[in-house]
């Protein structure tokens, strides 16, 4: 380690790697500090009877030649070493409903995701043909999402106010076509009374431009964009929690790690939450009311996930995933659970290996659920660089919950439980400790149409020298969070310097 840094970046999420990555491709020294035992935050994997789960990374779209994610991806130099698999071009995500034996299919590719949707609702074709021209409209606004320089986009206020529910609900009176538009928001944790339109937007459109999995999990990402870190010059320390940052004349000059490393630079970029980053910082760095807006702000639901092992030659690879509701109601309003009801909206998904045969060997769900039903083990902290035991009483409510969510499956696919080996389980609370996000949450802060400006987080602190990266700020998704580690270091180099150079490599590889 050395004695100062030009740039130490607090947490190793996506944001923060792709803005270490960033700056120390421009010559600058780069530390990255990491508490966990891996790095990549929601890109995190784990084995379980010598399979490997994804923490948080599903599936990643834009990763097609000229697409947003592939040109990202192209100037960070890791394409080449990814190994990725297409999902099914005409259905990657699935809808469907109870009492309803029909499979909605999202198709890739523009064209193909509407004749899809027209062949199953021929009498809608306006309808739908009028919901993609507002998705790829409301994309087409967002500069950096593709790749290009322009004004701030929180300038366009109209854009945040307009809401996603009530837009698609006025296209059609199809009670199922408007569920089946809306039917994958568990992307983005979609609110009947508060998602916006453009959050819709923005986070289905590149999984219809181009849906991919990572074979053998997402943290293949993670470790290349360490190996360039490096290759540039730049450091990177695991078992390394940053528990106090030191403020001398308002400029942050060193943050301590609770191995006692005290480490010195010049400019810190915190890819841990804005919440927690203004505790250990000091409220009294900030201005009350900047402090008092980030504490107030409403942090996204959680998630239960199961993570289940499948016997061999037992089930077959989706090469797709399932969005599945009790109900239309469920569509937005699948948080408002009661215990009797829950889950009312799960995803499926399922990992997928380098040599993949026709059949899987894990398969994982995921419903919602609120933090305060894991509320009474909070005091708790469990993870692999810091293990301890919840207690008999956590064990048990997981084990209830994953009975429930079983049976919920077993409606979907009857064979399920014959098929699976052992069942692993994500809380609310695994979320928090290994990501770091409050309250588990799964996105970040709730984006309201009610109150746009509420959420709004800009990379720039109160404190000069302090600058914020990762799915709070804008953004969530790999994508998403990968422009957020790009506008944060456009603070320091420029937006237009720093597009042109990202571009000029993609555009260098189409003349070669």
């Amino acid at each position: 380690m050395k004695d100062h840094y030009d740039i130490v970046i607090i947490g190793s999420g996506m944001g923060g790697l792709v803005a270490a990555n960033i700056m120390a491709r421009e010559g600058r020294s780069v530390c990255v500090l990491e508490k966990n035992n891996q790095y990549g935050g929601n890109l995190q994997t784990f084995v379980r009877e010598r399979t490997i789960f994804d923490t948080g990374v599903h599936y990643l779209g834009g990763l097609s030649e000229g697409q947003n994610l592939h040109r990202y991806f192209k100037y960070l130099d890791i394409l080449e070493g990814l190994e990725f698999k297409r999902l099914n071009e005409d259905g990657f995500d699935i809808i469907t409903f109870d009492n309803d034996p029909n499979e909605y299919a999202h198709a890739q590719g523009y064209t193909n995701f509407e004749n899809s949707l027209i062949a199953q609702f021929p009498e809608e074709e306006n309808a739908i043909r009028t919901y993609t021209a507002k998705l790829r409209e409301t994309c087409a606004k967002f500069p950096l999402y593709n790749v290009q320089v322009g004004k701030p986009y929180y300038e366009d206020s109209d854009m945040f106010e307009f809401p996603a529910k009530p837009f698609i609900d006025s296209l059609t009176e199809n009670e199922t076509l408007r569920a089946v538009l809306a039917g994958s928001n568990l992307l983005y944790a979609g609110d009947a009374e508060k998602s916006p339109f453009y959050v819709h937007a923005l986070s289905v459109n590149s999984y219809i431009e181009s849906a991919y999995r990572c074979a053998d999990g997402g943290s293949q990402i993670t470790k290349l964009l360490i190996r360039k870190l490096k290759e540039h010059g730049g450091d990177a320390f695991k078992h390394q929690e940053v528990i106090d940052f030191e403020v001398v004349d308002k400029n942050v000059v060193s943050v301590t790690t609770a191995q006692g490393l005290v480490v010195k630079g010049d400019v810190f970029i915190s890819n841990i939450e804005p919440k927690t980053t203004v505790k250990l910082v000091g409220e009294e760095h900030f201005r009350k009311s900047y402090s008092k807006r980030i504490a107030e702000i409403d942090s996204t639901i959680s998630a239960f996930s199961i993570h289940a092992v499948l016997k061999p030659n037992t089930f077959k690879y989706l090469n797709k995933n399932y969005y599945h509701f009790k109900d239309y109601d469920a569509v937005w309003n699948g948080h408002e659970y009661t215990e009797e009801n829950w889950p009312r909206t799960y995803m499926v998904s399922m990992g997928v290996r380098k040599n993949q045969d026709e059949w899987g060997d894990q398969l994982t769900a995921i419903s919602y659920m609120h933090y305060n039903e894991v509320a009474q083990w909070e005091d708790t902290f469990n993870t692999v660089a810091r293990k301890n035991d919840r207690g008999q009483t956590y064990t048990e409510f997981k084990k209830a919950k994953t009975e429930i969510f079983l049976n919920e499956l077993e409606k979907k696919f009857p064979n399920i439980r014959e098929c699976i080996q052992s069942v692993h389980t994500s809380t609310p609370l695994s979320y928090r400790d290994y990501i770091g996000c409050n309250r588990g949450s799964m996105y970040g802060y709730v984006k309201d149409v009610n109150n746009p400006l509420k959420s709004f987080i800009s990379p720039r602190t109160r404190v000069p020298n302090l600058l914020f990266t990762g799915q709070s700020l804008n953004m969530h998704g790999i994508l998403g969070v990968t422009i957020s580690g790009v506008l944060t270091c456009s603070e320091l180099l420029g937006q237009e310097y720093l597009v042109r150079k990202i571009n000029a490599v993609s555009d260098k590889v189409k003349t070669a």
